[in-house]
């Protein structure tokens, strides 16, 4: 054992060296650091508060984009072009005002996609599995629901004359693009079909529905058709899926209703490419485009003749929003960076990050930054980690030069937990013949489960544009609703707008029965978070 620890440190004190002796001739002498700094201060010295109001909004969410997948996706990026990597300046970085967001639930240390949406969209933070509710509410019990539904950003730019907008990776019906229109108990209600009965009888609807009739969207681009269509309507790209049909028990098709309450407007729907594509923002009201039966597929299986891009889907979302003299509100989802990380795929979540930049880049690319608040935030993180002493340049998806005490090599980035669990007798599987480069490869994590969870660290916020310095420092998730509204003058706080900066007075009362309605509730509550509990271990977060 001596041994090994010897050889390993040698070894160790060996790569230092072929790495320092790698290093580019440049970055050698001390001045090329010392101007780069010089540049970076003067830039930060030369700054001015923008304290316009925002007409614009724009919300850029990756899904599980934590602090190490964008770190990871940076290098990617760079390496993509050939470059080393390191050194790479995501769309992400040139934000200047950046802080941090605490993101756990009212019930969880370690929250999901949809107690995070109702924080960061709607200003209130709540409880797992819950979308568009307060903390009230409870996981999967409808009755709870009523009376405690709460209003999102999306809803507060439509209430002030602004156009409105969700563009996602995910299902339209998924976590965060919901939140911005729907109040439900579970955030796995996608249909009718997916809702205990008890829940219909109690006056619950389902997520699809709330779609189309709780808020007057003007874009909604993403995937769940199916959750649209009656029970066994054929796919038009699938027709013989039957995994891919309708699946609504009610036998409405929500895509027909929505067109048809847009009359006098142009109102089009499109499921591909080619219609897409075809689509004039010039003349175009609204805009339903759904790709697939349900979420869309990963950047690095996307067909592009049949299904453009996060970039493409972005543009032709702010085309058609920023016609709207009034500025608009348009979030943005990178939703499968999340997914890739729960099946541990790396490759997959860093190039969704990557394409996810590009659309960042359009977006700074099509709007005015004096008039338009760009925002980009993770709701959660995942338990990736980034380790091992990897040469500069070296494959983001490579493995350590550094092989561990069990004499076998390890990649660079890993799971504290997932399907990628590998051990075998005591022994971790030996991947030096094991291309872990391919998009295919999952990698190892620490303990097994069959979906990685989240993880529960602060997420990073970068913003720009009117107000932007509101998102610097470390902030409840919350506060991002309220930040953003401030700055764009809509929802209840319009100070900005009325050139006021004062806190209106606020009366806050809270009651305490002291005569046992207190130890009544405290029962009723135990009794809910654990039901809670059990719910959230059936959930795919």
């Amino acid at each position: 054992m001596e041994l090994t620890k010897v050889t390993v440190s040698a070894l160790f004190l060996l790569l230092v060296a072929f790495g320092s002796s790698s290093a580019k001739v440049e970055e050698e002498n001390p001045e090329f650091w010392r101007s780069q700094a010089r540049k970076t201060l003067q830039s930060a010295l030369d700054r001015k508060l923008n304290t316009n109001v925002a007409k614009n909004i724009l919300f850029f969410l990756g899904d599980g984009m934590g602090i190490t997948t964008i770190t990871a996706a940076r290098i990617l990026k760079g390496q993509l072009k050939n470059q080393t990597g390191e050194e790479t300046v995501m769309t992400m970085d040139t934000f200047p005002n950046v802080g941090l967001a605490k993101t756990y639930s009212v019930d969880f240390q370690i929250p999901d996609s949809a107690a995070t949406a109702t924080a960061y969209l709607c200003g209130v933070k709540t409880n797992l599995n819950t979308i568009g509710v307060s903390a009230a509410a409870r996981n999967g019990v409808c009755k709870t629901q009523k009376g405690n539904e709460v209003t999102s950003i999306l809803k507060w730019a439509k209430d002030a004359g602004k156009s409105v907008g969700i563009v996602t990776t995910t299902r339209v019906q998924h976590a965060t693009p919901a939140t911005t229109y729907a109040h439900s108990a579970s955030r796995k209600w996608y249909s009718d079909a997916d809702m205990p009965d008890s829940a219909k009888r109690d006056g619950c609807t389902d997520i699809a529905s709330q779609l189309v009739k709780n808020t007057d969207i003007d874009v909604i681009i993403g995937g769940g058709r199916k959750y649209m269509t009656p029970k066994g309507t054929q796919d038009p790209e699938y027709p013989r899926d039957y995994s891919s049909r309708g699946k609504r028990k009610d036998g409405r098709n929500l895509i027909n209703e929505w067109q048809s309450m847009k009359v006098g407007k142009v109102a089009r729907y499109v499921w591909n490419q080619t219609d897409f594509s075809a689509v004039d923002p010039e003349t175009t009201d609204y805009l339903m485009a759904l790709f697939e039966p349900g979420d869309l597929r990963f950047e690095a299986e996307r067909d592009p003749k049949m299904d453009p891009s996060i970039v493409e889907t972005t543009e032709k979302a702010i085309r058609i929003l920023q016609k709207n003299p009034k500025g608009f509100f348009l979030l943005v989802e990178g939703g499968r960076i999340d997914q890739a990380h729960h099946a541990g795929r790396a490759y997959m979540a860093l190039h969704e990050a990557v394409a996810f930049d590009y659309a960042i880049a359009k977006g700074l690319e099509l709007t005015k930054e004096h008039e338009t608040l760009t925002i980009v935030m993770a709701d959660h993180s995942h338990p990736i980690s980034f380790n091992g002493y990897p040469f500069r340049g070296q494959s983001i998806l490579g493995k350590s030069p550094l092989w561990a005490s069990d004499v076998l090599p390890y990649t660079t980035l890993m799971y504290g937990n997932g399907p990628g669990h590998k051990i075998t007798n005591g022994k971790r599987p030996d991947i030096r013949d094991v291309d872990t480069k391919t998009k295919d490869y999952v990698q190892l994590a620490a303990v097994p489960t069959e979906s990685a969870t989240h993880s529960g660290e602060d997420v990073a916020v970068l913003a720009r544009g009117p107000m932007a310095h509101l998102f610097q420092g470390v902030h409840e998730q919350n506060y991002i609703a309220h930040a953003m509204g401030y700055a764009a003058c809509v929802g209840a706080d319009l100070r900005h707008c009325q050139g006021q900066t004062e806190a209106p007075a606020v009366h806050t009362t809270f009651t305490d029965n002291r005569n046992g309605a207190v130890a009544a509730h405290g029962s009723a509550a135990l009794l809910s978070s654990l039901l809670s509990v059990l719910l959230a271990l059936t959930v795919l977060m």
